[in-house]
């Protein structure tokens, strides 16, 4: 972490595919030590974002850095950075433990550091008894758990989550929970995309509503519900309805509590 500057800051990034836009002239700060919950129907441009942000996909246009560092130079922000993605990018083929063993060398972290950290992890999510099963044999929330220990393993400033609940069941997910208020406790970062609308209302310091790749709206949940002119009681998910109806459909709620475009 460098002082003075911000943990992500992003200016008119854009990212186009064709002729659509998926991304479209973001703005972007998200300070140091804080969640920021990024809000928005399937299809908004959440995960181009997290993409642009973690240097796995290049901007069409506009800029944007991690700790000052620009997202272009991959080798200056990849230590400092974790991406748990919607899909875990684990092998099949290996065990819990070999797939994190493998990860935490590509990572260069001491042996004897890195054995620490994984049995911890493991005692942590319940994964002790698995730790040497294949991973072709885990539930996809074992597989969540394994991707979540995997972006969080080397220690980084600014973690990357998307649907970091996907799969698990409510113990499981309460822990994901616990870690995330941990890890800014600690002064890390957290950007959490989610569809989960109580996880950011009890998590996040700042909320961004994205829709059709713009930003329609931010501020801290309490700023949220404020602006909006109705009764008392007024809920994250009510400015997350009104301000994506006003853009395009109404989003509707599955039976999960999951928020999908109509």
């Amino acid at each position: 972490m460098t002082p003075d500057t911000d943990a992500i800051e992003t200016r008119s990034l854009t990212k186009r595919f064709g002729t659509e836009s998926a991304v479209d002239g973001l703005d972007l700060t998200v300070d140091h030590g804080t969640v920021y919950g990024f809000l928005g129907p399937n299809g908004a441009g959440k995960t181009t974002t997290m993409r642009m942000l973690t240097s796995l996909t290049q901007p069409t246009d506009g800029e944007a850095w991690i700790d000052g560092n620009p997202v272009s130079d991959r080798d200056a922000i990849r230590a400092s950075i974790g991406y748990l993605p919607e899909e875990p990018p684990v092998f099949d083929e290996l065990t819990g433990r070999e797939q994190l063993e493998y990860f935490g060398r590509l990572r260069d972290l001491p042996a004897e550091e890195m054995d620490t950290r994984i049995t911890d992890w493991f005692d942590r999510f319940d994964l002790t008894d698995d730790a040497d099963k294949r991973i072709d044999d885990y539930s996809k929330g074992m597989r969540q758990k394994v991707g979540l220990i995997q972006a969080l393993l080397h220690q980084p400033d600014l973690v990357f989550l998307d649907e970091p609940t996907s799969g698990l069941d409510p113990r499981a997910a309460r822990t994901v929970l616990d870690v995330i208020d941990e890890l800014t406790d600690d002064g890390h970062t957290v950007f959490l995309s989610t569809h989960i609308l109580s996880v950011v209302e009890e998590l996040a310091d700042v909320v961004g509503v994205l829709y059709e790749g713009d930003l329609v709206t931010e501020g801290s949940p309490a700023e949220l519900t404020a602006r909006m002119e109705s009764e008392a009681g007024t809920t994250l998910e009510d400015v997350f309805l009104s301000v994506t109806a006003e853009r395009g459909p109404a989003a509707t709620e599955s039976q999960d509590g999951r928020f999908e475009d109509r």
